[in-house]
């Protein structure tokens, strides 16, 4: 800035303006009167408890809603236990018709395999015949 107000006479140089209003003085801390103290206790107490009373009221209310849940899941594991009985009572009984039928699903396997047997004698049978049926044919033209 003195380079720059070098080339301006000294009386219209600007100086920088003095505001002792916006200065800030330091004062004595005075304490509140005793009243006052006693009733921004009061006060403080009074927030402080509504403050700590909505805490332990809100976890209250967290832990109801745990005791809820479990008691909920605990009777839906109830139910998925009393269904899983039921399938594996159900599976038994299943298993014990099977065992009663094995006997006849062996049978079955027995004769589906002499089908089989026979379905092959015919066919050995069919072919020897028209074998027969040919050597006769051909005896016949003679």
């Amino acid at each position: 800035m003195a380079a720059a107000a070098e080339g301006v006479p000294e009386s219209h140089r600007e100086e920088p303006v003095r505001d002792d209003a916006a200065v800030e003085t330091a004062e004595e801390a005075k304490e509140p009167a005793e009243a006052d103290i006693s009733e921004l206790c009061r006060d403080m107490f009074s927030k402080m408890a509504t403050y700590l009373t909505g805490e332990l009221t809100a976890t209250s209310e967290d832990y109801k809603l745990l005791e809820n849940m479990n008691k909920l899941t605990s009777l839906k594991y109830l139910e998925m236990k009393d269904i899983a009985v039921n399938i594996s009572r159900n599976l038994k009984d299943l298993n014990q018709k099977y065992a009663g039928l094995q006997p006849y699903l062996d049978q079955i396997n027995v004769i589906e395999e002499q089908v089989a047997a026979l379905e092959q004698a015919a066919y050995k049978l069919d072919a020897y015949s028209k074998k027969l049926e040919a050597k006769y044919k051909k005896l016949e033209k003679r």
